[in-house]
């Protein structure tokens, strides 16, 4: 890549990142939950009852983020942690009520920004677009197993 040109995966990317983050906190601000803890609760609605390390290795977070944003949920009244019976090291993460109460709200805002940062492509592109970026992110992956090896 010259110097000079900017054009580049990454920038488009990290704009992603960084306008999305902002949307959802936007759109989570009643329910006083940023875009740190947004994304624990949806894997959450996927699965409810998840073990904290699972939910880091799922989001690629480190666990101690992971176990601040669970704290941040759990102090809102969104999740509650209990010890697992198998590993009293490890704690499991179950939405309350209220967590489910906002469930459709949650995807309610994540279904905005899709429509945001789709109207302009059509069902071919934007099927082309998740599958390149899941592309991205095994690249990701191998790179980072073969490092742990």
């Amino acid at each position: 890549m010259q110097k000079e040109n900017c054009e580049n995966i990454g920038k488009y990317i990290s704009q992603l990142y960084r306008r999305g983050g902002a949307f959802i906190s936007k759109g989570m601000e009643k329910y006083n939950i940023g875009q740190g803890q947004f994304m624990f609760l949806m894997e959450l609605y996927t699965q409810d009852g998840k073990n904290q390390e699972d939910l880091s290795k799922i989001l690629k977070i480190d666990k101690g983020t992971t176990a601040r944003a669970i704290k941040r949920l759990e102090e809102e009244g969104y999740v509650r942690r209990v010890k697992d019976d198998h590993d009293k090291r490890s704690n499991k993460v179950f939405l309350t009520q209220k967590g489910m109460d906002i469930k459709d709200d949650i995807h309610e805002t994540l279904s905005q920004w899709e429509a945001k940062i789709s109207q302009s492509i059509d069902e071919e592109e934007r099927i082309l677009m998740i599958k390149l970026l899941k592309k991205v992110c095994s690249n990701i992956d191998t790179q980072e197993d073969s490092n742990e090896e």
